[in-house]
């Protein structure tokens, strides 16, 4: 199985309720075909870079799973098909990423250095 990560875009007409049902509806379809979810992050509402059908905030989720190849596919008819998601970005990682994740995941990168522990 390959491991991938994928960001969501929802439409911020939503309720944040609404918008954690439609990324657990999207976790659902993963769950249901075999993949293991290793982390989700909900970014929340935020500025998008460049306006989408008029609209100048939405509502960011990104989920990392392991999954075989042919349920990208479903997932991605399931996304285009909902009228809530805005964009989506599906990535496959390779070991380096994977690697990175972890150490991101473990908190390797909010330590401070020693000099600064020192110092306070």
């Amino acid at each position: 199985m390959q491991q991938y990560e994928i960001v969501i875009v929802l439409t911020p007409l939503l309720s944040e309720e609404v918008a954690k049902e439609a990324n657990a509806k999207f976790s659902k379809v993963l769950t249901d075909g075999g993949a293991e979810i290793i982390q989700e992050d909900n970014w929340g509402l935020r500025k998008l870079a460049y306006p989408i059908q008029k609209k100048t905030t939405g509502y960011y989720h990104l989920t990392e799973f392991k999954a075989p190849g042919e349920l990208i596919n479903k997932l991605e008819v399931e996304l285009r098909r909902d009228e809530r998601v805005l964009r989506f970005l599906t990535i496959a990682l390779d070991k380096h990423a994977i690697a990175y994740n972890d150490k991101k995941r473990s908190g390797a990168f909010n330590k401070k250095p020693k000099a600064e522990e020192a110092a306070n």
